[in-house]
């Protein structure tokens, strides 16, 4: 099955080498970049902070607050740059800028016009960030971009003389002026630069250190797989290994050609038991096993199965899928495994007859719990005699009574059982069961859990239309059966209708409720649609009904799985009856003698 390798590809310890600096690089780089981001963060506010202060120092000057409160009492024509570039406002405002190394130290008027500012052409003008805050007696720090930049600043309130911050602040009482300070952000990157700078020499350390690493678990590697690489390793554990020759499946590989490679005692037992040759390196299609394992083998493309066949007394399911390397490029053949479902199926039919009886017998246990209570009645009231005349009555009529009549025509135990328990159930909700005038049974069932499963979930379906029909005045639940033989087998037919109102005109989208417009030509469909439900608008009392079935999406695939079918015969007409639902089950009841065709 072994096929050599084309094309170049990298050897495994290179792509761990790869990987192993790709996560050592990406680790690195997002440190350094959350580490570039704090500082920068972190400068901002420093150079924010030192604004503020620088601000608040000029604004507090006197000359300042004078020169201030002069200006912006003035006539606003008198505030161009020739009368302002000369005066004492812009000379302090430009040595304070010159002493701190700002990028900018501005003043304005309580209008927003600039009366100091670096350039002297820009006097007079309005200023080209938002003044509103400091003007209203707050304080703002931000990092925006102006005429000279984009810069850390900070804008605090000019005071009149004699007006202090302690009484106006906040309020703009007293407020004539802003002053605006900024340091550039280019200030504030070059300081990031040159804390990233070590940083930068331990990522390039990191990748050095990682490289070498990776080079050594190379090394490592290829000594402990004596220089193999991963495919060939998974090349052999496939032909040696990888099979799992102590497990109870049937393992078998074939080659392309057609060779069989593998054959584990698994396999032997199932396909071969007894036989003591050997089946490695024979063709499949000349070793005398079964012909559906050549088909599994010469699947073209995919996986083949999973099938079920029989071999003698035994029920194997088989499947196949192909092996391939370099991504599906190069087929080493096919691997073909067979598993024994014998004992399963055994059990689960023994489980299904349980499941059946067990739930015919839960139906029934309100009723044996009432009649107890009845006879615990009587001897609490000292009526021993009208106790004892109670039992006899029972023991006279046996231990049920089923509100059904005609359960006799129900030849077999199992379907009178289980109709007899669901007409309790139904009593006990005020519906009657009652069986069709021409229910005939004449064999016995031979796969109560399909029978369960379709007849419990119509009849449960049935039953909560009735008790949710408000307008009938007598509830009931017709069930009609009649079993037909011929030489293929037998079939049983279901017929089921209620009381109810029948399939609404137009209906939900599955799995919710109330109405949508769905035309009702496609209702008889759309129920059958997995998920659909009808529960969520049934009243409390309709929903308190146990046993709620299997769902009608899957007891039609359970009728159809067995070549029969489910489906809705009519839908229903008022002040008539509700919906009609059909089935038909081949294969599940057979007669006690052989079956015999009238000349």
């Amino acid at each position: 099955m072994k096929q050599a390798r084309s094309g170049p590809r990298l050897r495994f310890s290179t792509r761990v080498l790869l990987v192993q600096l790709a996560v050592v690089f990406a680790v690195v780089l997002l440190t350094a970049g959350t580490f570039a981001a704090l500082t920068y963060q972190w400068l901002g506010e420093q150079a924010e902070a030192r604004a503020l202060s620088v601000a608040r120092t000029v604004a507090s000057s006197e000359d300042v607050r004078r020169e201030t409160a002069v200006l912006a009492a003035g006539p606003e024509s008198a505030l161009t740059p020739a009368n302002l570039a000369g005066g004492t406002l812009q000379q302090d405002a430009e040595s304070a800028r010159e002493r701190t190394g700002a990028l900018f130290v501005v003043v304005t008027d309580d209008a927003g016009l600039r009366l100091a500012h670096p350039n002297p052409a820009l006097l007079g003008q309005k200023v080209s960030t938002d003044p509103s805050v400091a003007l209203g007696g707050g304080e703002d720090t931000s990092q925006e971009h102006g005429t000279l930049g984009r810069s850390a600043r900070a804008k605090v309130p000019v005071y009149a003389p004699g007006a202090g911050s302690g009484t106006g602040a906040g309020t703009g009482v007293g407020v004539v002026g802003e002053v605006s300070v900024g340091f550039s952000t280019d200030d504030i990157v070059a300081g990031m630069l040159r804390n990233v700078v070590p940083v930068a020499l331990i990522a390039g350390l990191s990748l050095a250190l990682g490289a070498l690493a990776s080079a050594l678990i190379g090394a490592r590697l290829r000594r402990l797989t004596l220089g193999l690489e991963p495919e060939e390793i998974a090349g052999l554990a496939q032909d040696q290994e990888a099979v799992l020759r102590g497990v109870d499946e049937g393992v078998i590989g074939v080659a392309e050609s057609g060779t069989i490679t593998v054959f584990n005692e698994g396999a032997r037992r199932l396909l071969a038991p007894g036989s003591t040759g050997e089946y490695g390196g024979l063709p499949l299609a000349e070793s005398g096993l079964p012909a559906f394992l050549a088909a599994a083998a010469q699947t073209a493309e995919g996986e083949y199965g999973p099938s079920e066949h029989v071999l003698g007394d035994r029920v194997v399911i088989v499947t196949a899928r192909p092996v391939r390397l370099d991504g599906g490029v190069h087929g080493l053949g096919r691997v073909i495994m067979v598993r024994d479902r014998t004992e399963v199926q055994a059990l689960t039919r023994q489980l299904d007859a349980v499941n059946a009886l067990g739930t015919a017998l839960r139906a029934q246990r309100h009723e044996f719990a009432n009649r107890l209570h009845t006879v615990a009645g009587l001897l609490d009231l000292d009526r021993g005699a009208e106790a004892r005349s109670y039992l006899a009555e029972i023991m006279d009529n046996g231990p049920l009574q089923y509100p059904t009549r005609d359960l006799g025509l129900l030849s077999d135990p199992y379907l009178e059982a289980f109709v007899g328990a669901k007409s309790i159930e139904a009593h006990e909700r005020g519906v009657d069961v009652r069986l069709g005038a021409h229910t005939l049974i004449r064999g016995h069932i031979t796969d109560p859990q399909d029978v369960t499963a379709v007849l419990g979930n119509l009849m449960d379906n049935a039953i909560r239309a009735a008790v949710a029909a408000g307008t009938s005045p007598h509830k009931w639940v017709e069930v009609e059966l009649l079993d037909e033989h011929t030489a293929a087998g037998g079939t049983l037919h279901v017929v089921v209708a209620d009381s109810g109102d029948g399939l609404p005109e137009t209906a939900g989208s599955p799995g919710g409720s109330g109405t949508s417009g769905i035309p009702a030509a496609h209702l008889r469909e759309l129920i059958f649609t997995a998920g659909y439900s009808t529960a969520a608008a049934e009243p409390p009392e309709a929903a308190a009904v146990a046993g709620h079935g299997v769902g009608l999406a899957l007891i039609r695939h359970l009728a159809r799985r067995r070549g029969g079918e489910v489906w809705v015969a009519d839908a229903g007409r008022p002040q008539s009856h509700g919906a009609v639902f059909c089935a038909r089950l081949p294969g599940v009841v057979a007669l006690s003698h052989p079956f015999k065709e009238k000349p």
